[in-house]
């Protein structure tokens, strides 16, 4: 076996590269973002606040992500794929602890801020990293790792927030996902190793890229990406937000440590998205889409039916709906970007979690008029939207791509 050969067995050994890191990672980026969805009931009656007020606790932190994502990609080219990523994580479990101080909800808001702010440390880099350390013929594996570790972080942290809120205190919930952040940011220190890039980018390759940010919007195919994208989490952000409010009431009477449980639905979706894929191939990202926002929308229209069974029911076909989407939309990316594909990556990042921001905070209009009714009417609007999008603008080919980018999790 030639010495060539033999590098390449080496570096696609599963035992040589750092998988287990790379989930830790994943997880820790999405522990906390969405944490405070099954406590929105509950905080609403502790600051005597609006539906939308207390929703700001959601919609901040997924407002400064979108915002950050590309400042801090530039970022992490400058010093470093590892250093971010430890550094982001340190700077999470400090600021996840520090809103464990909050005695009021604008308090506690700043503190979202500042957490919304430094994640994309750790999932844009997380996903450069495994772009540069993978090998080109592995990267899927490591991508499919990562994602697990975001479901798993998202359902981890909501669950986590609803358990301990009821057993003591929010305050107490806080500091329970400081802990945990504290302990995986010891771990990445040991396990996430700084490795040597593939391929990496010369000069000129990064003056281009600098060079592409405009001429990614002459993309037209990859402009509605970022719409369908956009829709994908608004639609998934609004369902879950909002249906706290709607099962906290009469007749469900849910708790909070109820209302955190709900969230395991979300294991669905992560089960049986990796069949999409299959889908994909065979019909092409169009059916997928299509398909994704069909499975959504019969989900979301089941909540409306007085029967908590169904309701569940219904949204872990929402969720899964949306997963599949995810999917699809990040392998898109990949089929019609050539080039500056990490650019296009952080640009989506932006538009989807906009997305998500708006679900969480556009939906408080609908609720405050016409209840849960209204909210599923809307989201079943902008699933209608982004299957209109994919159809009108995007190709009929499939268009797979080697090299198709991972969605950055939920």
């Amino acid at each position: 076996m030639s010495q060539a050969a033999g590098s390449r067995g080496a570096a696609t050994s599963s035992a040589a590269l750092p998988t287990f890191a790379v989930v830790l990672a994943g997880f820790s980026a999405f522990l906390d973002l969405y944490a405070t969805q099954p406590l929105l009931p509950f905080l609403a009656r502790t600051f005597d606040a609006t539906t939308f007020h207390v929703g700001l606790t959601v919609t901040v932190p997924t407002m400064a992500v979108a915002a950050a994502a590309p400042a801090v990609g530039r970022l992490a080219d400058r010093f470093g794929l590892r250093r971010t990523i430890l550094t982001a994580a340190v700077a999470l479990t400090v600021t996840t602890a520090l809103a464990a101080t909050a005695t009021s909800l604008s308090q506690l808001i700043f503190w979202r801020l500042l957490q919304g702010l430094v994640t994309p440390g750790i999932f844009g880099s997380t996903i450069a990293y495994i772009h540069e350390v993978w090998p080109p013929w592995r990267a899927g594996r490591g991508t499919a790792a990562y994602m697990s570790g975001t479901v798993l972080g998202g359902f981890s942290g909501r669950l986590i927030a609803g358990i301990v809120t009821a057993a003591a205190s929010w305050h107490a919930a806080f500091i329970a996902l400081a802990v945990l952040n504290g302990a995986i940011a010891c771990v990445l220190w040991l396990r996430l190793p700084d490795r040597p890039r593939f391929g990496k980018p010369t000069a000129k390759a990064r003056t281009q890229d600098r060079a592409g940010f405009m001429g990614l919007f002459t993309n037209r195919r990859l402009v509605s990406t970022f719409g369908v994208g956009f829709c994908a989490l608004f639609t998934l952000v609004a369902m879950f937000t909002y249906v706290t409010f709607h099962l906290a009431r009469p007749p469900f009477n849910l708790s909070t440590i109820a209302l955190g449980w709900l969230f395991v639905v979300y294991l669905v979706g992560a089960a049986v998205t990796p069949l999409s894929g299959i889908w994909v191939d065979r019909y092409g990202h169009r059916a997928g889409i299509a398909a994704a926002m069909a499975i959504g929308a019969v989900g979301a229209l089941m909540t409306l039916l007085p029967s908590l069974a169904a309701i569940v029911a219904g949204l872990a076909l929402c969720s899964t709906g949306v997963f599949i989407a995810q999917a699809t939309t990040s392998g898109y990316i990949g089929a019609v970007t050539t080039r500056d594909r990490a650019l296009a990556v952080g640009l989506y990042s932006t538009f989807y979690y906009g997305g998500g921001s708006a679900g969480s905070a556009v939906p408080a209009l609908f609720w405050s008029r016409a209840g849960w009714p209204a909210c599923v009417g809307l989201v079943v609007a902008v699933q209608a939207a982004a299957t209109l999008i994919a159809l009108t603008q995007w190709s009929g080919a499939s268009g797979h791509s080697e090299a198709a980018i991972p969605e950055t999790g939920v």
